[in-house]
């Protein structure tokens, strides 16, 4: 009497798929979500640094810009300078925070040793960079709402919405944008002095000089086109644009303009972000 072992003629298991047939077809939701919880779960468990300190951090901002600069009923655009600030304010510590996320998670794992964990599961790149990307925005969205809510009980700041399509969008296309420069930077990077340089002679400079505490108008004409310039620009002026009703983009043609190329630029981004996960460049070398 024989003994049956299970196998079959494919050369597999009766218990097993054939071999060299994939077992996970399609995209792997499993795996996907299991990143994206790592990474939230990672970020949740600091929350008093990756959350509540960078909403107080921008509500010292809105503190000190406004009593030094929004005294005598001050207007911009129409309205307070409290509410003319607040809203740039918001998005500025969204897209910050998505790229302080983001650009930890792959350059952790090199300084650790670990980063085999999260290129060994069978994950595809495009899964590996969705699953952070998500995770970056999911902070962006929680450090947003933070600050929304702060800045909505300190007195003289008004936070009615006028268009929500315009938050919704430009505060996603913003973290998004941000999310997806700090994967790039995180794949770049070999140590953490690499990561601070990006943060502080790139993304705080483009942050500030984007006209969160004022209009372009006011500015020269050379400044004004270098401010053109800056795709954070757009971001803060279509977010403010969503509370106000008006920006310094221009109309509401214009301000669509703005929303169209946010997207194009992302594609753009995230299509080379992918190309580099997907040549290993820097992670498997």
């Amino acid at each position: 009497m024989t003994e049956n072992t299970g196998d079959d003629k494919t050369g597999g298991s009766a218990r097993f798929s054939p071999r060299g047939v994939p077992v996970i077809t399609g995209v792997n939701r499993v795996g996907l979500h299991a990143l994206y919880m790592k990474e939230v779960r990672r970020f949740l468990k600091v929350q008093t640094q990756t959350i509540w300190a960078p909403a107080f951090t921008t509500l010292l901002f809105l503190v000190i810009f406004t009593v030094a600069l929004g005294r005598g009923g001050r207007e911009v655009l129409g309205v307070p300078f409290a509410s003319f600030v607040a809203p740039g304010l918001i998005v500025m510590g969204m897209m910050q925070n998505a790229f302080a996320n983001s650009s930890f998670s792959l350059l952790s794992g090199k300084m650790q040793g670990t980063i085999i964990d999260l290129l060994m599961p069978p994950l595809s790149p495009g899964e590996l960079m969705t699953g952070i990307l998500a995770a970056a925005v999911t902070r962006a969205i929680a450090v947003g709402c933070t600050v929304a809510l702060a800045m909505a009980l300190w007195p003289g700041v008004s936070l009615a919405v006028a268009h929500i399509w315009a938050v919704i969008w430009f505060g996603l296309m913003g973290s998004l944008m941000l999310a997806t420069l700090g994967l790039a930077t995180s794949i770049w990077a070999e140590k953490f002095d690499h990561n601070a340089a990006i943060t502080n002679f790139i993304i705080a400079p483009l942050s500030l000089l984007s006209g969160t505490f004022y209009v372009i108008e006011n500015l020269h004409g050379v400044f004004q086109a270098v401010s053109r310039a800056n795709p954070f620009f757009y971001v803060i002026s279509g977010f403010r644009y969503g509370f106000l009703g008006a920006s310094d983009i221009g109309g509401t043609q214009a301000v669509l303009v703005a929303a169209a190329g946010l997207l194009v630029l992302n594609i753009a981004l995230g299509a080379a972000v992918y190309a580099l996960l997907r040549s290993g460049w820097k992670l498997k070398s």
